[in-house]
């Protein structure tokens, strides 16, 4: 390997660096609401999802420009969509084990927690392939629901309850 070439490496190892930050900044964001509100996947929880869905999309995209590279005809025959349909699935079944039914309840809990986890995933996606307006603008927006909403129902409960 060429010194130049582990410089450029390098240069990009630290962009994919900042992205993974990134999506993690903005997971960290909704989990934080999530921790407020003393839900079972909080900060931590919602920043790793965040920061593994950006690392694996980036992992992959260089996986396949390697690939690409190193094949004899230039074609590759690898199907990055698969990369997200991999998170979706193990963040599915991460947001599950957050959702329970209380004994003797009618009432299922920690399904928005799971929801929250599910769009933190889809916050890494974005920041991975470069969508920071939309990324940003969807946290914001989740923010938005998460604690405008909550108000919302209160306000709605008090009024019933009067």
């Amino acid at each position: 390997m060429m010194l130049s070439s582990l410089f450029t490496d390098f240069n990009v190892q630290m962009v994919m660096l900042i992205k993974i930050v990134v999506a993690m900044l903005l997971g960290g964001l909704l989990g934080f609401e999530r921790e407020r509100a003393d839900k079972p996947a909080g900060l931590r929880t919602h920043m790793f999802v965040a920061g593994t869905s950006a690392f694996l999309v980036l992992l992959g995209d260089t996986i396949i420009t390697q690939f690409d590279t190193n094949e004899a005809d230039g074609v590759i025959r690898a199907d990055p969509i698969r990369i997200i349909q991999a998170i979706i699935v193990g963040i599915s079944f991460l947001g599950t084990g957050t959702i329970i039914q209380r004994e003797g309840k009618q009432q299922v809990e920690g399904l928005t927690t799971a929801a929250t986890v599910l769009f933190s995933a889809a916050l890494g996606i974005a920041v991975a392939v470069e969508y920071y307006v939309i990324a940003f603008s969807a946290t914001l927006l989740a923010l938005f629901l998460s604690w405008g909403v909550l108000t919302l129902e209160a306000s709605l409960k008090k009024h019933d309850d009067r």
